[in-house]
């Protein structure tokens, strides 16, 4: 049976980080708008404390969450279970992207192994934590993280990376702004 907790509660403090993928959820205001469902992986999720959690915002082709953070801060982490332990569990609270500019960046992004890709750390104040029956969740293995993004990310260097976010993370598919001002 699904409980729930008003702060993110032991046992679930080294599981979520150990699972391979979660899933970020986030929509704008407008009911035109798109409803964004982005997978995560790699070493990129941490938890701060019983009601904050972060994860490294890597450089991507959208940059849904930053704006619909932006905008309004609704953000659901989701995280499932592919082995033995069938469980599903969501945190729901308020969203912000720490972009470099701000003064917590350095101390968050300082919690996450260095890559050229990081655009921002995402930050949830977590007001509410769920978990629910995985039941329907099928088993997989891990074949492992995928390098493309480092190898990406280096093939573009320093600069290109700027000049693809000008360009591919400006705005939302909404037009909310995202990395412009």
């Amino acid at each position: 049976m699904g409980k729930q907790w008003d702060a993110i509660p032991p046992h679930l403090v080294e599981w979520m980080p150990a699972q391979p993928v979660f899933f970020v959820a986030t929509a704008p205001l407008t009911a035109e708008g798109h409803v964004n469902v982005s997978p995560k992986g790699d070493d990129t999720f941490r938890v701060i404390d019983e009601r904050t959690v972060a994860y490294l915002d890597l450089t991507g082709s959208g940059a849904e969450t930053i704006a619909h953070t932006r905008e309004n801060g609704r953000l659901t982490i989701m995280f499932c279970s592919f082995d033995a332990r069938p469980d599903i569990v969501r945190l729901y609270g308020e969203g912000e992207a720490v972009l470099p500019d701000h003064p917590d960046f350095a101390d968050l992004v300082a919690r996450f192994p260095e890559k050229l890709s990081t655009r921002s750390v995402i930050r949830l104040h977590v007001r509410e934590v769920t978990s629910s029956c995985g039941f329907g969740v099928p088993y997989m293995t891990l074949a492992g993280p995928r390098p493309m993004m480092d190898e990406w990310a280096e093939r573009k260097g320093p600069d290109g990376i700027v000049e693809y976010r000008a360009q591919k993370n400006a705005h939302s598919l909404d037009g909310l702004p995202a990395l412009a001002d």
